[in-house]
């Protein structure tokens, strides 16, 4: 008779925040809408912002250092503190994503690790806003450890830290040159599409709600 397979048991997940628990923090379609309400001309905007990004990700600038370059090399009829303000408020949650990932740590006493890459001032508001710390273990965010994806030493850090074989290890990420990065170490990885199909994959793994 064959064996069935047996299921490598996930003691750790990985998690990507922007795309996954909640919208993208600063992404194309908030630096647009910040175009618009402000009057600025997006294309500059935009290419100054790429040609600084990585510093501020991997937390070598302040976001005052960061929208000096990008918005206020000239004067503006608003502050940075209104611009500031802007950009927080762009950030919604997935709520489905992160009560889901919530009742999983709960039933199946898992760690929680997010991996991923953002300017320290609107990480740290959107981890207090939306309450991350009170179920994430610890944030290996490119602006803590000035490594940014796709550098594959932000995900060995992130398996330093969790003490865990990497076997063990589910990383889920709605980018996928992220996920192969992953991969490419080991890590079983999930490309993050939808909550639904997300949890399908998650199930698949043997991490069932319900």
């Amino acid at each position: 008779m064959m064996k069935k397979n047996k299921l490598i048991p996930v003691t750790t997940l990985f998690l990507d925040i922007g795309g996954v628990m909640l919208s993208n923090g600063w992404g194309h379609e908030s630096r647009k809408s910040a175009a618009d309400v402000f009057n600025l001309d997006f294309d500059e905007m935009d290419e100054r912002h790429h040609v600084i990004q990585v510093t501020y990700e991997e937390g070598k600038i302040t976001l005052s250092e960061y929208l000096k370059r990008v918005v206020f090399y000239q004067k503006r009829s608003f502050t940075i503190d209104q611009f500031r303000e802007f950009m927080f408020s762009q950030s919604t949650p997935n709520i489905e994503m992160i009560e889901n990932i919530r009742q999983l740590k709960d039933k199946y006493n898992l760690k929680i690790a997010v991996v991923n890459n953002e300017g320290r001032e609107l990480n740290e508001h959107r981890i207090k806003k939306f309450k991350l710390n009170q179920f994430v273990d610890f944030f290996i965010s490119s602006c803590f450890v000035h490594f940014r994806k796709p550098d594959a030493d932000i995900f060995r850090i992130a398996l330093d830290i969790a003490q865990v074989p990497v076997q063990h290890v589910v990383y889920i990420e709605d980018m996928q040159m992220f996920v192969d990065v992953a991969r490419d170490l080991g890590i079983r990885s999930i490309h993050h599409k939808n909550y639904l199909s997300t949890s399908a994959e998650l199930a698949l793994m043997g991490l069932k709600n319900g």
